[in-house]
């Protein structure tokens, strides 16, 4: 174990279609359904994880807010970090959804804030993200139990809290992304956790340091959580070899086309990991950051590739650079779930995020 304070440890629940032996390669048996992703998240509470995300996407996969109240009640000790699209929801009735599903899973709720349009409208980024500050608030208003008198450029409410709150009585968590100016702003004022994309060493010391003082500057501070994938096996020539065959099937312009049916495919942090995977002639940003996930793959799209202590020394290195949560995954899933599970998950001292 290092001298580093704990850190909690996520992995991931492939909500949005987003599971293969091969990327780009549709595989029936790895599809978004109930029964697929509710083994993923049973699959993580055994295998000691803290938490888990369930991403959320309009056009992919299954509902995220469905899916978790019915996997809430299977659940003895996991947290849940819900994503939720600003751009779909109405923010009263959001705050009282997550109130509900908190309470089901004996408050171990956290939410992923994603400042996303509405399907079929779109707005430019500025007054996207002044919608999301505005439903940020809104939530965070409602759920610490307070009422609400919000004159806003997109909601003009005067509502009491709902009945119903969190086990807490308080909001939960709202980890919250984004690279662009507005988006750190955004972060700085209204979220618990700064979470990014993979990123260089120097890249993830510089993100910090911004949003440290962005925060300070309100008198806040934030906890940071680092997105990433990993590639894990005994040896690192085995990992390089894994991290090649996801490759070895991928068709550049089926690559291309799973990017740009994101619908986050033009934002800045899209963009950053574009410019990782385009800057690294052997396909590695930096020591063990392998970018070629990212050729099939928006969002996301580097993963940390090596054997066991490789990988825990590049955890630890982030964590030594202010990371307090990392949300981590794999393809398939559930097999890589399980690699870092034997392999790494001892040898961290983890536990959930104390905001």
């Amino acid at each position: 174990m290092s001298d580093l304070p704990p850190c909690e440890i996520s992995w991931f629940s492939a909500l949005c279609d987003d599971d293969y032996e091969f990327l780009g390669v549709p595989d029936a048996a790895l599809k978004s359904s109930w029964e697929h992703c509710r083994d993923i998240v049973v699959q993580a509470e055994t295998a000691g994880y803290d938490n888990i995300l369930l991403p959320s996407g309009y056009a992919l996969g299954i509902d995220t807010t469905a899916f978790a109240a019915g996997i809430a009640p299977m659940l003895k000790r996991l947290r849940l970090l819900m994503a939720v699209r600003i751009g779909e929801s109405w923010p009263p009735q959001l705050a009282r959804q997550i109130a509900t599903i908190d309470r089901m899973l004996g408050g171990r709720l956290a939410i992923n804030i994603i400042s996303s349009d509405l399907p079929g409208e779109k707005l430019e980024s500025a007054p996207r993200y002044a919608r999301t500050v505005e439903a940020m608030h809104i939530l965070r208003t409602l759920l610490d139990g307070k009422p609400l008198d919000h004159d806003g450029a997109f909601w003009k409410l005067k509502v009491d809290p709902p009945r119903v709150t969190t086990v807490s009585g308080t909001c939960p968590a709202l980890y919250f992304g984004g690279l662009s100016e507005a988006a750190r702003d955004a972060a700085a004022t209204n979220a618990d956790v700064y979470l990014m994309w993979p990123d260089t060493i120097d890249a993830v010391r510089a993100i910090v340091a911004d949003l440290r003082s962005r925060a300070a500057k309100h008198g806040r501070t934030l906890k940071f959580g680092y997105r990433v994938h990993v590639v894990v096996r005994e040896s690192e020539a085995e990992a390089r070899a894994a991290a090649d065959r996801l490759l070895s099937k991928l068709d550049d312009a089926e690559g291309r086309a799973i990017r740009e049916l994101s619908l986050d495919s033009q934002s800045a942090g899209v963009r950053r990991q574009a410019e990782l995977r385009e800057g690294s002639d052997d396909g590695y940003a930096e020591a063990n950051l392998w970018t070629g996930i990212g050729r099939a793959r928006s969002g996301c799209g580097a993963a940390i590739v090596g054997d066991p202590d490789q990988v825990l020394a590049k955890l630890n290195a982030y964590r030594a650079e202010g990371i307090n949560a990392f949300v981590l995954s794999g393809y398939p899933h559930a097999a890589e779930a399980d690699l870092f599970a034997r392999h790494v998950l001892p040898r961290i001292e983890h536990g959930p995020l104390v905001i």
